[in-house]
């Protein structure tokens, strides 16, 4: 059961699939040496799929940091507004009293969290909004881009946007059951989030419902649960690593002391313009990394190298 793109789930009631869905040989005959896009079209290497988000950047720059820029502008300055209005970073940062008993500090605590918690729930809803729908805009790139095709802003949102609602309960969904799996102890919080991975570039790709992409990631991750947290433990490091770097000549411009005896709009504003330029380079790094995995899992796993070969050739 595939469309013309080849990313519709398979039918697991094919016939001798036994209700599951089917396994691909692995033997020579099988497809491995076409690259019609950014990767070639079999089961990737780690180095493969670093080097395929690197491509798709680098061939579609264009739309992928144009809508990444506005995006992280955007965001920026609502963070911003938050920060000034809500969280009062221009404001000297609360000291508990250590002088005073146990139970004046952790008082004083809960009043600090008390104050704290909105505003950082409502940057965590921003930090969402926008990191989801660039994850799902870059994801569509992604997905052109290993067929050869090119796309313009555009075409990649008139395709994400009946998927975008769904994408937002989602995001919020995986979200909660990831953040409440964390309470128990942080690693079944890690399994969890490593398990629904993948239902993002599933919604997005095979146009399904919210339930049958959370199923999908699940499906396409079992017995490879390893090599996924790997692959997306690798691209988190290089994020973060870019991030630092592409951060550090902002930092300098801002006093060490400058969170203690409260921001000037000055330094919040270079604060905020220096997280904006970060993202604009790791969210669409990260993002075309966990949809290359999907691809991956699903050559590895389902044959889609073979379809997507007949897409490429088609196209």
């Amino acid at each position: 059961m595939t469309d013309s793109t080849g990313w519709s789930a398979p039918d697991p009631d094919s016939p001798g699939s036994g209700g599951q869905y089917p396994r691909y040989p692995q033997g020579p005959d099988r497809h491995r040496t076409g690259k019609p896009g950014v990767i070639p079209l079999r089961p990737l290497a780690l180095g493969e799929i670093l080097d395929g988000a690197i491509t798709t950047m680098r061939r579609h720059a264009a739309v992928v940091f144009g809508s990444s820029a506005v995006v992280a502008l955007v965001g920026a300055v609502l963070f911003f507004a938050a920060d000034l209005w809500l969280l009062g970073a221009t404001e000297p940062a609360p000291v508990i009293d250590e002088t005073a008993p146990p139970e004046q500090q952790l008082d004083q605590m809960m009043t600090v969290l008390g104050e704290s918690v909105p505003g950082f729930l409502l940057v965590a809803l921003l930090t969402m909004l926008t990191q989801t729908f660039l994850s799902g805009l870059l994801t569509v790139v992604v997905g052109k881009a290993v067929l050869g095709s090119p796309i313009t802003v555009a075409q990649a949102w008139e395709e994400l946007r009946p998927r975008l609602l769904p994408l937002f309960g989602l995001t919020v969904l995986v979200t909660l059951a990831v953040s409440v799996a964390s309470l128990f102890f942080v690693l079944p919080g890690v399994w969890l989030y490593v398990l629904l991975s993948l239902a993002t570039p599933a919604l997005v790709l095979e146009r399904g419902r919210v339930g049958q992409a959370l199923g999908r990631s699940r499906d396409l991750v079992r017995g490879s649960w390893w090599r996924v947290f790997g692959v997306l433990a690798v691209a988190l490091l290089v994020t973060l690593i870019i991030g630092s770097i592409i951060q550090v000549p902002f930092s300098f411009l801002v006093d060490a002391d400058a969170v203690l005896r409260g921001m000037t709009t000055g330094e919040l504003l270079i604060t905020e313009l220096g997280s904006a330029v970060a993202e604009t380079i790791t969210v669409p790094f990260a993002s075309a990394v966990t949809a290359l995995l999907y691809i991956d899992q699903r050559m590895r796993r389902e044959g889609l190298d073979i379809e997507l070969a007949r897409a490429a050739g088609g196209a």
